[in-house]
């Protein structure tokens, strides 16, 4: 059996481009039980995620929490799912198509965009074929994580490089390991909460939550936690904001171990019961609106806090399309193809290239 697929649709002499490859975690196909079931397998199953001796987490994962959590989280998925669809897969679209055209506009060379999920569909695995398929030999790979994670960056380049592991023409790969300190993320999410509290008010408190991982990913040397703090400063120096004007958590808990803190409902929690009446809270980590977000912080948390004698509570939502957000990914995009787009480049540049390397195969040909 061949150990790489076979490339039938190669054309020698046709004119080259680089590729992006937008990837965000992941969305069900709908929210419904089967659906979340496989989508929940595919994710828990991955070791990146869920560092537990394999034999065990299996009997953990598919004696019990298939079968009790689709349903759980179906019911929460149906209560943020849009008519265009899960507004993770929505949001990151737009992102990704956005993100092309302003390539277009600030690239010479050409450049194809391509987005994808790391559990999920499209797979990433669909997104390098697309690529492939607009003959892309350069892909630089921008996952939508602002803070370094294994759990999430490093996952997401496995899936890559499994996906490329039988080519037998593989491209240039580079990855955007993160951006928890890229000035223009930070001033667009400077820009975004300015723009909400232009409009709502400045608040007593503002809480900054990100998504927790476990305890022991930190103690092991995963730097995610002290680029969620370096965001959370960065951010607040940009506001014009004192160490009391505001607080860094950790949401979306699971399991029974102790992950890393504090915990994003018992912060606000607290607040409330210490009397603070107005709490905002952005979500830097999420640039793109998802259950985390719509359900989680801007419901159940909002309820948490109320519920605690909380006053006002509000969610500033993600980054998602905005166009500061858009220009920001373009630069961060662009930081890491330094040397892959020629300034150069015209389309009659391109065809002469193209012509030329057509005569060079033809001549390699002749001399067989």
């Amino acid at each position: 059996m061949a150990r790489y697929f076979p490339e039938p649709d190669t054309v020698h002499g046709t004119p080259l481009k680089t590729g992006v490859l937008v990837v965000n975690l992941g969305t069900p196909d709908a929210p419904e039980k089967g659906a979340l079931r496989r989508y929940l397998k595919q994710f828990l199953s991955d070791p990146r995620v869920v560092e537990i001796w394999r034999p065990l987490w299996w009997l953990i994962l598919n004696g019990i929490i298939l079968n009790t959590r689709p349903t759980k989280s179906a019911h929460k998925y149906a209560t943020i799912w849009t008519a265009e669809g899960s507004p993770l897969r929505v949001n990151t679209e737009r992102q990704a198509m956005a993100l092309a055209t302003r390539l277009r506009d600030h690239a010479a060379s050409p450049v194809a965009v391509a987005y994808a999920m790391r559990y999920g569909q499209p797979s990433i695995e669909a997104g390098v074929a697309q690529l492939k398929k607009d003959n892309c030999d350069r892909i630089l790979l921008l996952p939508l994580y602002p803070q370094y994670a294994a759990s999430t960056t490093a996952s997401s380049m496995d899936a890559l490089f499994a996906a490329l592991a039988r080519w037998r023409n593989v491209p240039g790969i580079r990855v955007v390991r993160h951006y928890h300190d890229h000035p223009a993320y930070i001033s667009a999410l400077k820009n975004s909460v300015e723009a909400y509290w232009a409009v709502h008010g400045r608040p007593d408190k503002l809480v900054m939550s990100f998504h927790g991982v476990p305890r022991y990913t930190l103690d092991k040397g995963d730097p995610y936690h002290c680029e969620c703090l370096k965001t959370g400063r960065l951010l607040a120096e940009s506001l014009g904001l004192h160490a009391d004007q505001y607080v860094v958590s950790f949401q979306s808990l699971f399991g029974r171990a102790e992950w890393v803190k504090p915990y994003t409902e018992a912060t606000v929690r607290q607040l409330a019961k210490a009397g603070v009446g107005n709490v905002h809270v952005i979500c830097p980590g999420f640039p793109a609106d998802c259950l985390e977000t719509l359900e989680e912080i801007a419901m159940e948390v909002k309820a948490a806090f109320h519920s605690d004698g909380g006053r006002e509570y509000h969610y500033i939502p993600a980054l998602n399309d905005s166009p500061a957000w858009i220009g920001a990914l373009t630069e961060i995009a662009l930081d890491h193809l330094g040397g892959w787009l020629d300034p150069r480049w015209t389309p009659q540049q391109a065809q002469l290239e193209a012509e030329h390397t057509q005569n060079r195969a033809l001549s390699a040909g002749a001399l067989r």
